[in-house]
């Protein structure tokens, strides 16, 4: 039985490895008004809309070279939206597709690889606080191959797709694949941190933090905007509507909550 899996293996090369990207983003906003927050809520809703989902969901599949084979998509009432993709593997194109080094992948542009029952999907999370003013925007992408290609190639695209506060990644191969020998191998490629598929400019803009287990093939990274300009998250309003006072309570009010989601705790008020 093992003979004849390590020949079909041999002969086909087909890898039993799974790797999966779990890819989740927040954005952050003040608005001070019920009317500002309904606001907020479909403006999110038009940016991140089924069909705009779908487009990045395809940039994506090109960039790990996969045929799209079927597509969902789903708006919902009344708020958020749903896009799930199988895809399907195109011929390899080279023997360097497959990773044997860590970088960065690139922004889109397409590259051919082995890929075979696979899918991307994405969620997305609006939602408002009636009492804080507080607005936050989640989206769930996930992105999961078997094949020689990890999805960490499409990391860097999805990152600029999506211009965010907080970025949590994780990334596991589970399974395992057989070489013509029939040793088992539950990893095929090097990693030892997300971070080091990260392009430069995500670096330099995110205060970034690692949590992994590399004898489970399991790495986790969380990434904080460092800089933070009070201009960028008033919805509906600006600063001259508010006094620097308010002001001052509103970064305060802002930042906690960031910290909170980037740490996974609820931090005393202060």
């Amino acid at each position: 039985m093992v003979g004849r899996m390590s020949k079909r293996l041999k002969l086909h090369g087909f890898n039993n490895l799974t790797k999966s990207l779990s890819f989740n983003i927040y954005d952050i906003c003040y608005a001070r008004t019920e009317e500002h927050r309904s606001e907020y809520i479909e403006y999110i809703d038009e940016a991140y809309n089924a069909n705009r989902l779908t487009q990045i969901l395809t940039d994506v599949a090109n960039i790990i070279g996969a045929n799209v084979l079927d597509i969902s998509r789903q708006d919902y009432d009344p708020q958020g939206a749903s896009v799930t993709m199988l895809i399907s593997e195109e011929p390899i194109a080279t023997e360097k597709i497959g990773y044997t080094e860590e970088g960065p992948g690139p922004l889109p542009e397409t590259v051919l690889a082995h890929l075979d029952k696979s899918h991307i999907t994405v969620h997305t999370y609006p939602e408002s606080h009636p009492q804080s003013g507080l607005s936050t925007f989640r989206a769930d992408i996930d992105v999961s191959t078997c094949g020689r290609i990890s999805p960490l190639r499409a990391l860097n695209y999805l990152i600029h797709s999506f211009e965010s506060d907080i970025v949590i990644m994780d990334y596991r191969v589970r399974g395992f694949t057989r070489d013509i020998r029939g040793k088992k191998h539950f990893i095929d490629h090097k990693i030892t941190s997300i971070q080091n598929f990260l392009s430069k400019d995500t670096e330099e803009r995110y205060q970034i933090m690692d949590v992994n287990v590399y004898q489970e093939y399991l790495f986790h990274t969380k990434m904080l905007l460092k800089n933070f300009d009070i201009n960028n998250y008033l919805f509906g309003m600006g600063v001259n509507d508010y006094t620097p006072r308010e002001l001052v309570r509103i970064e305060k009010l802002l930042k906690r909550e960031m910290f909170e989601i980037f740490y996974g705790r609820n931090m005393n008020k202060t």
